[in-house]
């Protein structure tokens, strides 16, 4: 039997509630693996990842939508704190060329669209977790042939906030790897301050696909690299 454990930020407002939800997509994924036990922890939820982790050795399939320092640095220095250093990062869920397939798929079962906000979370410390997004908007461009495509962000320039002049005929996508308090609050309000008028699909973390695309992530053991993670471009 081999060990693989999905970890993610969580919500340190809510860590029960962000505990469930992971618990339960890690459930999910382990139905699409046979062999593996699949587990899950938040980093918020005081000691769960420490209980994860204890007495096994495995693989971390880090539920984050770029590759940085965060799952670069600071994930295997947690892991180590809690006793697992032996456990092997791969990359993170959004760098999977897979997972951005997702995002094309989403888009191309709206019919007609005049213009897309690629909503992610971004950050003001570094540029690495919106170039990822940035990326995925070029390729959204190039593949869908969608002229405005824009990457905006929560915590960081461009905001969604800023982001005017989508009508109607436009979509939203919420880059994000779950339907916390980002897309459930910050992310509406946001949009209502740029006066968006288009439609708000599902989180990409709560895409029906995605545990067979995460099992296949797993099983596939692809390592975290030392760069920038990158997405595809066709």
């Amino acid at each position: 039997m081999s060990d693989a454990l999905i970890i993610s930020h969580g919500q340190p407002s809510d860590p029960e509630t962000a505990e469930a939800a992971l618990a339960g997509l890690a459930a999910r994924v382990a139905g699409h693996l046979p062999g593996w036990s699949v587990g899950s922890a938040t980093l918020a939820a005081p000691d769960v990842l420490e209980r994860a982790v204890q007495g096994r050795v495995g693989v971390v399939f880090p539920l984050f939508m770029a590759g940085g320092w965060f799952t670069r640095v600071h994930l295997p220095r947690r892991l180590a704190e809690a006793g697992g250093a032996g456990w092997r990062v791969l990359e993170p869920l959004g760098c999977d060329p897979a997972v951005q397939g997702l995002v094309l798929d989403a888009l191309r079962e709206q019919g007609r669209i005049d213009s897309v906000i690629l909503a992610a979370h971004g950050s003001g410390r570094s540029a690495a977790p919106a170039a990822i997004a940035v990326r995925l908007a070029a390729r959204i461009r190039a593949e869908l042939g969608i002229a405005r495509v824009d990457a905006a962000f929560i915590d960081q320039s461009p905001r969604i906030a800023e982001t005017r002049g989508h009508g109607p005929g436009s979509v939203c996508l919420p880059f994000f790897a779950a339907d916390g308090g980002h897309v459930g609050n910050d992310l509406p309000e946001a949009l209502a301050e740029a006066g968006f008028q288009g439609r708000v699909l599902p989180a990409l973390g709560l895409n029906p696909a995605l545990p067979v695309v995460i099992a296949r992530a797993i099983r596939a053991g692809r390592p975290i690299c030392a760069g920038e993670c990158r997405p595809v471009l066709a």
